[in-house]
């Protein structure tokens, strides 16, 4: 094993929605009307003009009455059937999400949430220039959140990935930076990097009291188990040395690879997925493994992204609109497609919820679900009117869930 060794470091500071009510009326076929009765025509008390004259002003007021009956009558029931005016054009709700709007720039995008475990109310936000948010109160408001200790340099950090366990958390970005905190976030330390580290930290995973795995979109992987103060090479040599080595063992597009990862995912087991920058192939990794294991792909379009399904077993998302699962669990390269309703539009990712439900996200708002473990899917048509791409699904748990985009766009899960 390669160890890493970190110097010491000290505790930064912290800068801290017409609706109609229906009237009450008389039904017309409900009424019994009286008019006055017509005097016959030998009365003593009325001459036959006077008779004329009345019988005109009550067939009058008999017709004038009869149409203002008949005109309400035809209101009312218009109303009893339905007949309403027509909708607003206004931007439909979402089914089960609702957008939250967040304080920050419009060309944010945003790239990974977390909530601290022992209180799912408190959580933390990241994405581009910079961009750290706080919440209290389980995602419907956000503040953003200074670190001082990430604002000593002149950097405009992208924050790319924060997990937590029990307390304890840990924040990546590029350029390299390592932030970690141990009361929940009030607090955040900047642990210094060494300059040999190969390529920029995207992914962090907290796995233990004082332990975490980070990785390098070159393939680097660091384990520590004090904190971070020291750091141990899990595998031994970079995607590019692997792949310089194994060019010849038929990985198709290998000798395109550019050295970095596009995407990585982790398993809840250890397991890591990730795609080449190209898309041409992907690449995995078990723990105890000492390189990178390259497989060709098995769809004909370019990979755009890969995940782990709540069984076990991998998805696969291929440029266009393509969403491939792999038959049975673990690591294969054996897949099948399943028709989604993209629009021709790319899903960029896809999280699972349940081992049955799911949902995938992708380029002008495309919002699909599954109720069946991926087999089939419907999208949400409400989402076509967010203008923006949705890059990331993450589920904190059963009941609570978010989608991350661009702009600034944070969509939460309602179930």
């Amino acid at each position: 094993m390669v160890t890493l060794q970190l110097s010491d470091y000290s505790n930064p500071i912290i800068l801290l929605k017409p609706s109609s009510s229906l009237k009450n009326y008389s039904r017309f076929s409900q009424q019994t009307r009286f008019f006055p009765t017509i005097a016959k025509a030998n009365s003593s008390s009325s001459s036959s003009s006077s008779n004329s004259q009345q019988q005109q002003k009550i067939h009058c007021l008999n017709r004038r009455q009869l149409i203002t009956e008949t005109a309400l009558l035809s209101v009312s029931l218009s109303s009893l059937i339905g007949f309403e005016q027509p909708a607003k054009s206004e931007e439909p709700p979402l089914s089960e999400w609702e957008r939250v709007y967040l304080p920050i720039d419009p060309g944010v995008v945003l790239l990974d949430i977390a909530f601290v475990p022992d209180d799912r109310n408190h959580g933390f936000l990241l994405g581009t220039r910079q961009t750290i948010l706080e919440t209290k109160d389980g995602g419907n408001t956000w503040l953003p959140r200074s670190i001082a200790s990430a604002e000593d340099e002149d950097f405009n950090y992208r924050f790319n990935s924060i997990s937590f366990r029990g307390k304890e958390g840990w924040i990546v970005g590029k350029p390299s930076i390592l932030l970690y905190t141990d009361d929940a976030g009030e607090n955040w330390k900047r642990i210094p990097l060494s300059s040999q580290l190969p390529g920029d930290i995207v992914y962090i995973k907290a796995t233990d009291d004082t332990s975490a795995e980070m990785v390098t979109d070159e393939g680097a992987i660091y384990v520590t188990s004090n904190k971070g103060y020291n750091w141990k090479a899990a595998v031994q040599e970079t995607v590019s040395a692997t792949l310089n080595r194994t060019v010849s063992s038929g990985i198709s597009g290998a000798s395109y690879y550019t050295g970095t990862f596009n995407t990585v995912n982790r398993s809840p087991d250890g397991n890591y997925v990730a795609v080449s920058s190209r898309g041409n192939f992907y690449l995995t990794w078990e723990p105890g493994q000492p390189y990178w294991q390259p497989h060709n792909r098995a769809v004909a379009r370019r990979i755009q992204n890969m995940g782990w399904r709540a069984d076990g077993g991998l998805w696969l998302l291929a440029r266009g609109g393509g969403l491939y699962l792999s038959k049975g669990t673990g690591i294969t390269e054996d897949f099948e497609e399943v028709q989604v309703q993209s629009r021709g539009f790319g899903i960029l990712d896809v999280g699972f919820r349940s081992k049955d439900e799911a949902w995938a996200a992708g380029g002008s708002g495309v919002l699909l679900r599954t109720n069946n473990g991926g087999k089939t899917w419907v999208r949400d048509k409400a989402a076509d009117n967010i203008a923006a791409n949705l890059y990331s699904v993450k589920f904190i748990n059963d009941n609570q869930g978010f989608v991350l985009g661009n702009d600034g766009v944070l969509l939460r899960y309602l179930g």
